[in-house]
């Protein structure tokens, strides 16, 4: 390892940072994309492995967790486009879900919010997911999935609908 002098840190200091303050969450939401812990832990350590391997590149335009998610993501869809993916059985049985040994997953992820998220088409869920499970301004989330930022509020707006309609549906069925 370089030694660090004054306030300045080395490359691996830096990325040892990184992981310890953005690998929950980025887990979380790979979780939420792939619906497996093990295919998420897979995609957070791929992630990591590309974050990196980039991280003499990474030229500060956005913020470290915009460049963090924005890679995570994109790893999560490539994960769901592999021929092996389309392939293998992935549906979910909504019990699965609430297996209450899944570590650091809050929850609401487990109940009727979680499932109606999961439903959700894939624009609308990556927005839901970055808004409000990793706390990012529309301006970021326009940064990661790479579209407009009015594009980002006429999504985040139309998932909060989605979500209410499910939502309130399924208690009125009860």
């Amino acid at each position: 390892m370089i030694a660090a002098s004054g306030p300045a840190c080395t490359t691996e200091e830096a990325f040892e940072q990184m992981v310890l303050e953005y690998q929950m969450p980025l887990k979380r939401m790979c979780y939420m994309y792939l619906h497996d812990m093990s295919l998420a832990e897979d995609a957070v350590q791929e992630t990591f492995l590309k974050v990196y391997r980039s991280l003499p590149q990474f030229g500060g335009g956005c913020s470290v967790k915009t460049w963090i998610m924005k890679i995570g993501v994109n790893t999560c869809r490539d994960m769901l486009r592999s021929a092996w993916f389309r392939h293998h059985d992935r549906r979910i049985v909504p019990e699965e879900l609430l297996i209450p040994a899944e570590e650091n997953l809050q929850p609401e992820e487990s109940g009727d919010l979680g499932r109606a998220i999961l439903e959700l088409p894939v624009k609308y869920k990556d927005v839901i997911l970055l808004y409000y499970y990793q706390d990012m301004n529309q301006d970021e989330i326009a940064e990661v999935l790479q579209v407009s930022a009015p594009t980002v509020s006429r999504r985040l707006k139309r998932a909060q609908e989605k979500l209410r309609d499910v939502l309130k549906g399924g208690r009125e069925d009860e």
